[in-house]
């Protein structure tokens, strides 16, 4: 579309992985069986979480709203990719493309305060066990989760309204198979500095912040816990804290290479944001699920549990109704035998 002498661009062509129409049938079904695993391991998370009462912890509260933003990050992304795998022309309206970024964008923020609260979470409990029930009451767990939902609208918000306001008069090719900020910042006309400053200040105040409280928070547990006489006592803290920091790491370690780096439309940028945005949310679940005990037991007291026989079940106990954050008795209950487990080991005999 013109504008006086100015062409506007209407569409956006999304280059892909590859042009190789038999490529392409092989990558549709990989990442089909990549989403619908991502989608089956995030939302069962979700449902053993939800029906088991042994997770109804803080944690798991927070895992739990970490499994379901990697399931609706996923659904931001690989759709639109299995569509293009199929479609000869891959575009993508400016409104579709700028909402997906902003989605992108949402998800990796709210990702980021939520692993650091989760970080936070387990400072509390190693290095003041007597003290987490005060420290991450119903309250708090409810309010940390709000603030990181918060932080990440907004975080969306602001960086695809600054990418909106910037004029594209072609060309229109995005050297990428998804909308991401990099490459399409990189097709604008118009002098881009307030949209670089606004991420790039999201990245450093956002991104490098959020990763002080991890590594400020694990270095504190990783202190208390060489402090710690008990070799089963160290064993129980990296064996919880082990999942989180290898999400972490992934998570963190992709990121800043995307975003961090000059967008160039290289192989390896290609590489890096297929492990970023389909892989990585389905690494989580797995993650979680495979290198935690008490997971591992939940799913297997939630698929061998046998159905009532009886007509008039017996009501709900109490006990089986608790909110998402433990309660001050049923934690109480949980740090207690946390503390016998870490300082008091059964003897040999």
């Amino acid at each position: 579309m013109e504008v006086g002498n100015t062409t506007t661009v209407t569409t956006f062509v999304l280059l892909g992985l590859s042009n190789n129409p038999q490529v392409q049938a092989v990558l549709f079904v990989l990442f089909l069986g990549i989403y619908l695993l991502t989608l089956m391991g995030n939302l069962t998370m979700l449902l053993v979480i939800r029906t088991d009462s042994h997770l109804h912890t803080p944690m798991y509260f927070f895992l739990s709203h970490l499994s379901f933003l990697d399931a609706f990050y996923s659904s931001v992304i690989v759709p639109k990719l299995l569509e293009n795998l199929l479609s000869k022309w891959k575009t993508i309206s400016p409104l579709e493309c700028f909402t997906q970024i902003s989605l992108v964008i949402f998800s990796g923020a709210t990702e980021a305060c939520l692993l650091s609260v989760m970080a936070y979470d387990r400072f509390q409990a190693v290095c003041h066990p007597l003290l987490y029930v005060v420290a991450m009451n119903k309250k708090v767990c409810i309010g940390l989760v709000g603030a990181s939902w918060a932080i990440g609208m907004g975080t969306g918000l602001v960086n695809s309204i600054l990418l909106a306001q910037q004029h594209f008069c072609g060309p229109n090719l995005v050297r990428s198979f998804a909308c991401e900020l990099p490459p399409v910042l990189l097709l604008t006309c118009s002098d881009p500095y307030i949209s670089v400053v606004s991420i790039l200040t999201t990245m450093a105040v956002l991104g490098l912040g959020t990763l002080v409280l991890l590594l400020g928070s694990y270095t504190r547990i990783i202190m208390t816990a060489l402090g710690i006489n008990s070799a089963m006592g160290r064993s129980k803290i990296f064996s919880t804290c082990s999942s989180h920091f290898l999400v972490v790491t992934i998570f963190y370690g992709s990121g800043v290479f995307r975003y961090m780096t000059p967008a160039s439309g290289s192989a390896l940028e290609q590489v890096l944001s297929v492990q970023y945005s389909v892989v990585t949310p389905l690494l989580n679940p797995l993650i979680y699920s495979l290198k935690n005990q008490e997971v591992k037991a939940a799913l297997r007291r939630v698929f061998t549990r046998k159905p009532r026989l009886t007509s008039n079940p017996a009501p709900l106990h109490p006990h089986n109704r608790r909110n998402s954050c433990a309660t001050e008795e049923e934690a109480g209950r949980a740090i207690t035998s946390y503390l016998k487990g870490l300082y008091l080991p059964k003897e040999k005999h």
